[in-house]
């Protein structure tokens, strides 16, 4: 497993859920060995809302999308950052230098903070992120 704080995108989480999905099997395992590590887990707090919104378009049910998204507040040593006026401004300056969407650029945002390693399925994130932040897929990171 990849050594130090760890950025997990919205993808991924999707991902470990969704047997449809191409990269399903190595992202559960990669949330299987988190969720047993001891390693710093820096999330933005809009990954609550983004991976329920997302499960419920993907499943329909919104019983199931609530209970994926908030399982992630279970994930030992996960450390919620919220996006207030700072972050926020980190985000858009990343976005704009970098033609991220807003969303990605949060997670961005996030992992340089922390010197985070950001996991994360996103091909154009992965493509676009500035050259300071690393990012990996799920089976890289593992």
């Amino acid at each position: 497993m990849v050594q130090g704080s760890i950025t997990v995108d919205a993808s991924v989480f999707l991902s470990a859920h969704n047997f449809a999905e191409a990269h399903q099997a190595e992202s559960l395992r990669f949330l299987q060995l988190l969720g047993a590590s001891t390693q710093p887990v820096v999330l933005p707090t809009l990954v609550i809302p983004e991976v329920g919104a997302s499960a419920h378009r993907i499943s329909g049910n919104a019983e199931t999308a609530q209970s994926l998204a908030l399982s992630i507040a279970r994930i030992p040593g996960v450390i919620f950052v919220p996006l207030n006026e700072q972050m926020a401004e980190e985000s858009m300056q990343i976005a704009l230098e970098s033609s991220l969407k807003g969303s990605d650029a949060i997670y961005a945002a996030t992992a340089r903070r922390f010197g985070a390693t950001l996991v994360t399925l996103d091909q154009q994130q992965r493509t676009r992120l500035p050259e300071d932040v690393r990012a990996l897929y799920p089976g890289e990171a593992l």
